[in-house]
């Protein structure tokens, strides 16, 4: 089997979504068909390998289609789009872009005259006379109808081919009978003339039409240019290049390159390129974007590694053992396209009525074209084309096109001034009706960032003990010990100079201080220097409950005290899950840290449940459970690990 994962081009609602899906799903050797308006690809398993993708292109073609065989092959995730097809996504971005500036240009004067003429101070200063105000209309309105409004013609025209109908088929009966009707009373106007008066005209009908349309299309497809990305930034975590060992000699490879079992050398502050397990050296390694963990982790021997990670300290060798798209980004990432690729809750009513809609007006009209042909007056032809135009353009589409569009424009713009990006309609059309919003821990309800929260000094001052600890730890490259450093800082300690100084990974430092012996770290350096830590075991349970971190400092042989860094609960939190709870919202945390600290923070902020040390893929899966109950779910998080958690939630709600 072969997963495909291929664009199609000319969708337009989800009327073309149904049509090339089903277009596709009656070829044998195809299964799990899916079509995605909002990534515009078409998602299918190629089950026999004799199936050809020319004669898939064929059919979608035949469908009024164009499918874009993918020059990368099948491969989802990691290899999924071309730089060609980029391009070829920015020309369509750029030709639409271009189509609705012609067709405001040119609308907006013939607007302007069309409603000026039904005022008699206007017609007194106005030049022209009515069939010449018309002509000019005419010259104004014909480059909107065969320019920018062409895209609308052409794929009603396909349509028609086809037997169906929908938005664009409304568009195009609408405003070419408007065109049609408007073009012959200018150019033959004794032909409607009932009265030997002019007739009256709908050029502005058509031109402004086709501008609020095109505009409606132009913000619809300018958010989906943005929804891929995701999967750029949990691409761009790669790094492009590695440096691998082989035959003894190092050598820079491309990505790309890299296989199973090669040995990479990866030095501070470098991503890692692909999971693995360390050979030799050792290091802590920021995982907070896979892991959800903000604190770093120590990694020694042994230990494994994750691709897109970032090194903090040490330098260090370790074999491969996933690339691409077997390795945990890569897993991500494919979660992240199938779940966008996977069907969106709610159809635009707009596009479910439109295939009968469409039908059942041009049925009415024809009818009371008919009816005034055989009932009406004298010049029965004339008035029988004028009512039959007058149903087609009451039935044009303005508002059925136009009122979710305008809605979802004032309703992203309002966010946007408060500072929340609304990606589409969907997602704001559903949030109305959460059960239970599921938040992250890191980044989300906290700050995402290790501070110092608690100082316990003993038989000393806190500013020396501060002293003590920022002389020693300004040494070190631990995030801890940063953390540390910066408090001390903050309280204008000027730390003094730490000589001898050692780091011992997993445990603490050591180091002289003004000619004592200092040690800092957990309670195993403790015991290891026999530093009795009982006068402060009462706060160092009470802080390890609470989820925190704590160092403890000696001197020459006794303790002096400690302090407790943890990752803080943001100011707003409290308010923010309160409010949720009081409009009848359950809500909950999936986290990937331990189940202590998840505890101290849930309790904290009074949380209906939580789940801890929790892996991505079970993070969506956490959220599946939620939605099989019934539940409709809304995720919030903030990191690359969140992502297919917010895939799969009905609403996902991205911090920062």
């Amino acid at each position: 089997m072969e997963k495909y994962s291929l664009p199609v081009e000319g969708m337009t609602c989800a009327s073309c979504v149904a049509r090339v899906e089903k277009a596709v799903s009656k070829i044998e050797g195809l299964e799990n068909v899916s079509v995605n308006f909002a990534t515009e690809k078409v998602t299918f398993d190629r089950m026999d390998k004799n199936v050809d993708l020319k004669k898939v292109a064929e059919v979608v073609e035949n469908a009024g289609y164009k499918l874009v065989i993918n020059k990368n092959g099948p491969e989802l995730g990691l290899k999924s789009e071309s730089e060609d097809l980029r391009e070829e996504k920015d020309d369509y971005y750029s030709q639409l872009r271009k189509d609705l500036i012609l067709s405001v240009i040119l609308t907006l004067p013939i607007f302007i005259i069309s409603m000026l003429t039904d005022f008699e101070w206007f017609r007194q200063v106005w030049p022209l006379n009515d069939l010449q105000t018309n002509k000019l209309l005419l010259i104004l309105t014909t480059p909107v109808m065969f320019l920018p409004g062409k895209r609308f013609f052409q794929v009603a025209w396909n349509n028609l081919k086809h037997f169906s109908a929908e938005m664009n088929t409304l568009v195009a009966v609408g405003t070419g009978s408007a065109y049609g009707y408007s073009v012959v009373a200018t150019l033959f106007p004794e032909l409607l003339s009932t009265s030997g008066e002019t007739p009256f005209v709908y050029f502005e009908t058509a031109a402004v039409i086709i501008t609020l349309i095109l505009l409606g299309r132009f913000l619809e497809h300018r958010a989906k240019k943005k929804a891929g990305g995701a999967i750029k930034k949990l691409m761009g975590l790669r790094p492009k290049t590695a440096l691998i060992l082989k035959d003894g000699m190092e050598k820079t490879v491309n990505i790309g390159e890299l296989q199973k079992g090669n040995i990479v050398i990866v030095k501070p502050g470098e991503k890692i390129p692909a999971d693995g397990v360390i050979e030799t050296g050792k290091s802590t390694v920021d995982e907070s974007m896979i892991t959800g963990e903000s604190i770093p982790v120590e990694k020694v021997k042994d230990s494994k590694v994750i691709g897109g990670t970032i090194n903090k300290t040490g330098t260090f060798n370790f074999r491969i053992t996933a690339v691409d798209k077997n390795s945990v980004l890569g897993q991500i990432i494919k979660m992240v396209e199938d779940a966008q690729g996977s069907k969106a809750p709610i159809q635009k009513l707009a596009d479910k009525i439109a295939g009968i809609f469409v039908p059942v007006v041009i049925a009415i009209a024809v009818i009371t074209f008919a009816a005034w042909i055989i009932w009406g007056p004298a010049l029965g032809f004339s008035a029988a084309l004028i009512h039959f135009v007058a149903v087609l353009i009451i039935a044009c589409p303005c508002a059925l096109g136009l009122a979710t569009p305008t809605a979802i424009m004032v309703g992203t713009g309002l966010g946007a001034s408060s500072g929340i990006l609304i990606k589409n309609g969907d997602s704001l059309e559903i949030a109305n009706k959460i059960d239970r919003v599921i938040l992250d821990k890191t980044g989300t309800i906290t700050e995402g960032a290790p501070a110092v929260t608690d100082v316990e000094p003993l038989d000393i001052s806190e500013n020396e003990l501060l002293s003590i600890l920022g002389s020693i730890e300004k040494k070190s490259e631990h995030p801890l010990a940063a953390a540390i450093v910066k408090y001390a800082e903050d309280k204008n300690i000027t730390p003094g100079e730490a000589e001898s100084f050692n780091s011992m990974t997993g445990f603490g430092v050591t180091a002289i201080v003004n000619g004592d012996a200092v040690v800092a770290g957990n309670d195993k350096i403790m015991a290891e220097y026999s530093i009795k830590t009982d006068r402060l075991a009462e706060v160092y349970a009470r802080l390890s409950d609470e989820g925190k971190t704590v160092i403890f400092a000696g001197r020459n042989g006794e303790l002096i005290g400690l302090v407790s860094v943890s990752d803080p609960v943001k100011s707003g939190s409290y308010e923010a899950i309160q409010t949720l709870k009081n409009m009848g919202i359950k809500v909950s945390m999936i986290t990937g840290d331990n189940s202590k600290t998840a505890k101290a923070i849930a309790d904290k902020v009074e949380l209906d449940d939580f789940t801890a040390e929790v892996l991505p893929d079970e993070k969506a899966g956490q959220v599946k459970k939620y939605q099989d109950n019934g539940e409709i779910v809304a995720m919030v998080g903030d990191g690359i690990n969140d992502a297919p958690a917010l895939a799969q939630a009905d609403v996902g709600i991205a911090m920062g």
